[in-house]
C-alpha cells in the first residue's frame, strides 16, 4: 500500500534523531485522535449493551440485572439464542461458499474506455483489386468506420491507434493486419474481446489475492459477529510482507519474502466509527483498538513509516493497556492478574492541512488547494508511532461494516440474538417454573403430629423407616401431602414462546434440524417448500453483504492493483460485481434447470443459439467440481470429437433385404414393436381360429364326420 512514498518522505512524519524529545506540537495532534477516540466510545454505549446482552444470550449466562428468589431453585438457561445464531452463520457462509471461491466477479463496463470491447479480422477477405468499385462517397464511409456497417472510429484513427486499445491481446494481435474494431459480421471473421481478457486476468488475481491474505477465513469471522451481533467489520487491503517457506540446494532454510495485499477481520468490540454516519460512506473517521504485546510493538518496526526510535520509547515507558468494562463479561470474569498488552489506537479520517503542516508533513502540489486530507495516525503512550498520508487513491477509509438487519437510523445493524431477546427471556422463565414445579410435585410434603409421636425420634424419611407412637393416642401422625403437577401449562407457554422466536428470528425451527414436523412439512415437496420460505429472510441478509461488504472490498483489490500494479495485463474499464445472492438458488435447484435447458437446446433448429460450452462449465459448478479440470476448451474439445470420431469402427453399408432396425444381428432399440429390428420377434398368441393356433387340429377332428362302420 505505501509503496507510492517510499521514495520520498516528504508525506509522512519523520523519525527522532537519538533520543531528541518529540516535538509539542505532536501534542495537538494526539488530542485530536483522542478526542475522536472518547466521541465515539461515549456515542455507542447503547450499542455495547445490546452486545453484552446478545453474548450472554449465546453463551446461556445470566447477567447481573437478573435477579432470582430464595425459593427459586432452578436457574437453568436455555440457549435457544445460540442454535439460532450458528443457524444463521452456517446459511451465510454456505451461501457465500456454495461454488468454493470468494463470491466475487470482474466484468467490463457496458461502454469500456480505454481498451476495446470487441475486435476483429477476416482472413479470407478478398483484396482491395478484388472488390467491386463502389461510390467514393461509400468508400469514404468504409474508410471511416472500419468497414460496412461496423463501429464507428474516431477521424484519423489508424492501425496504431487501435493497437493502444487492445489491452493485454496487444503482443498477440500486433502483427495481424486487416485488423478493425467491432465484431465480425463474415462467417470467416475471428472475433477478439480485449475488455473481457482485460477482466478475467483482473478477477483471477484479486482471488489469488484474497486466497493469499485467508481472507474466506476472515469473511466467516466477519459474518458471525454479523449473526450474533448485528455488525461485521473487514478492512483492507494492506501491503504486508509475505514469508514463503524456501529451502536452497544446501538444505539451508531461505525463505522468500513477498510483498502482497491483505485483509483483516476486526471485532466489532475494537471498531470504534463516527458516530453522527448513517453508513461508512458518511463517515469521516474510524479509529481501532489494538492490543499488542511487545513483540507485535517491536514488528511494527519493520512496516514502512513507522518511527522506529518513538516505538523504542513506547516500549521502554511499559505496557499502557486499560481493560474495559465489556471485556470482563467477555472473559467470564476471570481474576484479573493485570494486562501485559499496549493499547495501540489506530486512526483513519481527515485531518486539518494545518494540522498536518504543522507536524512537518509536505503536503502533495495538487492538493494545496484542499482544506483536510485524509490521514493515518498511530499512537500508543501519548506518542505519534506513525504519521502519513492515505495512500489510497481515491483516499478512502479501508473499513468494511455489513449490518445484518439493516438500521437506517445507525451504523451498526441488528443481529439475530437481539431480534429474540424478550422470547429468550421469556423461555428461560417459563422453563425455570415447570422445573422447580416438577421438583416440588414430585416429592411428599410431610406432615407431623407431634403428640401422637415419641419425643426424640429422628424424622428424616427413607425407604423402611419406622416411626414410634405414644400408646392409646387417637388418630394418625404423619401425613403426606402432594403438590399438583402444572409443569404441562408452562411447558406449552415455552413452546408458545420458541415459536415466537422462529417468527422474530425469521429461522424456523425445523430449518437447523427440529424433528416433528407435521402439516405441509410431512411430505418432501411439503418441506421443501417450507424451506424455500424460510430462505427469503437470509436473501436480505445476503443482499447486505452484497453491497456493503463484497463489492467494497472488491472495489478496494481492484485500486489497489490498477495504482500500484502496472500489469498492463489487467488494466481496462472494468467493473467488480459480488455474486451472493446468485449463490442463493441451491446447486440442486441450478443443476436441475441447466440439465432442462440443455434437453431443448438440444432440438436441432435451437441448437445454434445455446453457448453450450458455458453450460457445460456452469453444471460442473453445480456439481462442486472444479469446471476447469472437467472439462474441455474450444480446441481440446474439438481434439477429442477428432480422436473419438476415428475410434467408432466403420458401420457396413446396409443389404439388400436387411431389416431397416440396422445392422444384421444388431437390435434397433428405437423399433416400437419389440423385436429390436430382429427377425425373431415377441409376437402375440393366435386366438383360436388363427392360423397357429395349437388347438385349431383337434377342433378339426372333431369337427369331421365319423365314417361308418364295416
Amino acid at each position: 500500500m505505501e509503496e507510492e512514498y517510499t521514495e520520498d518522505k516528504q508525506f509522512a512524519l519523520d523519525d527522532n534523531e537519538g533520543e531528541a524529545p518529540e516535538d509539542n506540537i505532536a501534542h495537538a495532534m494526539i488530542s485530536h485522535v483522542i478526542d475522536k477516540y472518547v466521541k465515539a466510545e461515549d456515542s455507542r454505549r447503547v450499542d455495547e449493551e445490546r452486545w453484552l446482552r446478545a453474548y450472554r444470550n449465546y453463551r446461556g449466562l445470566y447477567g447481573p440485572d437478573v435477579q432470582f428468589t430464595e425459593a427459586e431453585k432452578s436457574r437453568v438457561f436455555i440457549k435457544v439464542t445460540k442454535t439460532k445464531v450458528l443457524a444463521a452463520y452456517s446459511q451465510i457462509t454456505d451461501v457465500l461458499f456454495s461454488n468454493n471461491t470468494f463470491p466475487l466477479s470482474v466484468e467490463p463496463s457496458v461502454l469500456p474506455e480505454g481498451v476495446s470491447d470487441t475486435v476483429h479480422f477476416d482472413p479470407k477477405a478478398p483484396e482491395e483489386q478484388d472488390k467491386p468499385k463502389v461510390a467514393p462517397m461509400v468508400k469514404s464511409m468504409e474508410s471511416l468506420y472500419g468497414y460496412s456497417g461496423g463501429k464507428k472510429l474516431p477521424p484519423g484513427a489508424t492501425i496504431h491507434s487501435l493497437m493502444d486499445k487492445l489491452g493485454p491481446l496487444k503482443d498477440k494481435l500486433e502483427n495481424i493486419e486487416g485488423l478493425k474494431e467491432g465484431p465480425g459480421v463474415t462467417p470467416s471473421a475471428t472475433t477478439f474481446q480485449p475488455a473481457m481478457t482485460a477482466a478475467k486476468k483482473m478477477e483471477k488475481k484479486i482471488k489469488d489475492q484474497l486466497d493469499e491474505s485467508n481472507a474466506s477465513k476472515q469473511l466467516r469471522s466477519s459474518a458471525f459477529e454479523m449473526a450474533l451481533f448485528g455488525t461485521g467489520v473487514m478492512k483492507g487491503p494492506f501491503a504486508v510482507d509475505k514469508e514463503y517457506p524456501n529451502w536452497n540446494e544446501d538444505g539451508e532454510y531461505s525463505p522468500k519474502m513477498k510483498t502482497v495485499p491483505s485483509t483483516s477481520h476486526v471485532s466489532v468490540w475494537n471498531f470504534y466509527v463516527d458516530p453522527d454516519a448513517d453508513n461508512m460512506d458518511e463517515a469521516e473517521y474510524v479509529i481501532e483498538r489494538h492490543k499488542m504485546s511487545r513483540s507485535q510493538m517491536r514488528a511494527l518496526k519493520r512496516r514502512p513509516f513507522f518511527r522506529t526510535n518513538v516505538i523504542d520509547e513506547v516500549v521502554n515507558l511499559g505496557e499502557s493497556y486499560y481493560k474495559k468494562y465489556w471485556e470482563d463479561d467477555l472473559n467470564d470474569y476471570q481474576v484479573d492478574k493485570g494486562v501485559d498488552r499496549f493499547e495501540v489506537l489506530e486512526y483513519w479520517g481527515a485531518i486539518d492541512k494545518e494540522l498536518l503542516e504543522q507536524n512537518e508533513v509536505d503536503i502533495p502540489d495538487e492538493l494545496e488547494n484542499v482544506d483536510q486530507l485524509q490521514a493515518n495516525v498511530w499512537v500508543c503512550n501519548n506518542k505519534i508511532i506513525r504519521l502519513v498520508l492515505n495512500p489510497f487513491k481515491p483516499a478512502k477509509i479501508p473499513y468494511y461494516a455489513v449490518p445484518y438487519e439493516l438500521n437506517p437510523y445507525s451504523l451498526f445493524g441488528i443481529g439475530i440474538a437481539e431480534n429474540m431477546d424478550d422470547t429468550q427471556t421469556l423461555m428461560n422463565g417459563f422453563m425455570r417454573m415447570a422445573v422447580d414445579n416438577a421438583v416440588l410435585s414430585g416429592n411428599l410434603i410431610f406432615e407431623v403430629d407431634e403428640t401422637n409421636m415419641v419425643p426424640g425420634q429422628d424424622l428424616s424419611v427413607y425407604p423402611g423407616k419406622v416411626f414410634r407412637r405414644q400408646g392409646g393416642a387417637p388418630g394418625q401422625g404423619i401425613f403426606g401431602t402432594k403438590f399438583p403437577n402444572v409443569s404441562n401449562e408452562n411447558m406449552q407457554l415455552f413452546d408458545k414462546a420458541r415459536v415466537l422466536a422462529d417468527e422474530s428470528t425469521g429461522f424456523p425451527s425445523f430449518a437447523h434440524g427440529q424433528t416433528g414436523v407435521s402439516g405441509v412439512g410431512r411430505t418432501a415437496s411439503g418441506i421443501s417448500m417450507l424451506m424455500n420460505a424460510a430462505s427469503g429472510s437470509i436473501k436480505t441478509v445476503i443482499k447486505n453483504v452484497d453491497d456493503y461488504l463484497l463489492r467494497p472490498i472488491g472495489e478496494a483489490f481492484f485500486s489497489f492493483n490498477m495504482q500500484f500494479d502496472y500489469d498492463n495485463q489487467i488494466k481496462g474499464d472494468l467493473e467488480v460485481k459480488a455474486r451472493g445472492t446468485e449463490s442463493l438458488m441451491a446447486n440442486e435447484v441450478r443443476s436441475q434447470r441447466l440439465m432442462q435447458f440443455l434437453q431443448v437446446s438440444s432440438n436441432p433448429s435451437l441448437a445454434p443459439f445455446a453457448k453450450f460450452p458455458y453450460i457445460i462449465r456452469e453444471i460442473a459448478k453445480s456439481m462442486e467440481l472444479d469446471p476447469d479440470k472437467v472439462t474441455n476448451s474450444m480446441e481440446e474439445a474439438a481434439r477429442q470429437a477428432e480422436i473419438m470420431k476415428q475410434q467408432q469402427p466403420p458401420q457396413p453399408p446396409m443389404q439388400q433385404g436387411q431389416p431397416q432396425g440396422g445392422a444384421p444381428g444388431v437390435p434397433n432399440v428405437a423399433d416400437p414393436t419389440g423385436s429390436g429390428g430382429g427377425n425373431i420377434g415377441v409376437g402375440q398368441v393366435p386366438i383360436p381360429g388363427e392360423q397357429g393356433f395349437a388347438g385349431n387340429e383337434q377342433q378339426q377332428q372333431a369337427a369331421a364326420p365319423t365314417p361308418p362302420q364295416a
